[in-house]
């Protein structure tokens, strides 16, 4: 009788070794990549990341860092984080939050006239340029992918206010490449302060998100998390 216990005990370990795990949707893998839009409130535990595990139930991986771009050149701190592809590691995800350009922009024209930076991120098709590419490697480990724009000055003088025109631009060009990729979803934030003159939703230096903005973001990209 024993025998047929301990057979039936292995039998059972085996089975479950065997069996494919399920995936659980309501508890999915999360990566937050990008720069300082992401990066902002971390030390206070008020990031997008923060919000976003808190809402979830589950440890979200947080490889953002202020000041990254896709274009930069000094090797060490790049493969730290300071280059955008770099923070794609680890794994696998369900889903990566992220967004770039905005600094290659900012310390590659100043936000001025830009096109060239521009085409080189993401052509005007959203088929092709450094964003597209890396979009693409990470859809093809199977993660979903949320790439969200920046914020705008609620019509108070901002240091990047110059950016707009040359954002709206890049708005339009990441819309295209999340129409003709599947899995891919783009998150505008120009509009996402509603009252014109509201600085709750800006840090003091009215350029990165306060820790109302960084849960506002999260609460936008957690809807289509949970969609």
């Amino acid at each position: 009788m024993r025998l047929w216990v301990k057979i039936f005990g292995v039998f059972a370990l085996l089975l479950a070794l065997c069996t494919p795990v399920q995936a659980d949707a309501a508890r999915p893998s999360v990566l937050v990549m990008g720069d300082s839009l992401m990066a902002a409130n971390r030390m206070k535990r008020g990031s997008i990341s923060d919000s976003l595990s808190k809402a979830l139930g589950v440890h979200v991986r947080d490889h953002s860092m202020f000041g990254a771009r896709y274009f930069y050149i000094l090797p060490l701190s790049g493969a730290a984080g300071m280059r955008i592809t770099a923070q794609f590691r680890g794994g696998p995800y369900d889903f990566v939050v992220m967004n770039g350009g905005g600094n290659d922009i900012l310390f590659g024209c100043g936000c001025g006239p830009c096109k060239r930076m521009l085409d080189r991120l993401i052509a005007s098709d959203g088929r092709s340029g450094a964003i597209p590419r890396l979009v693409s490697k990470i859809r093809a480990t199977g993660a979903r992918v949320i790439y969200t724009g920046y914020l705008r000055s609620p019509g108070v003088t901002s240091p990047v206010e110059g950016c707009g025109p040359i954002g709206d631009k890049m708005d339009a060009r990441l819309a295209a490449m999340a129409a003709t990729m599947e899995g891919v979803s783009f998150l505008p934030l120009a509009d996402l302060v509603k009252t014109e003159g509201d600085t709750s939703f800006h840090a003091i230096d009215m350029v990165h998100p306060s820790v109302k903005g960084s849960r506002a973001i999260a609460a936008e990209v957690l809807k289509l998390i949970r969609r």
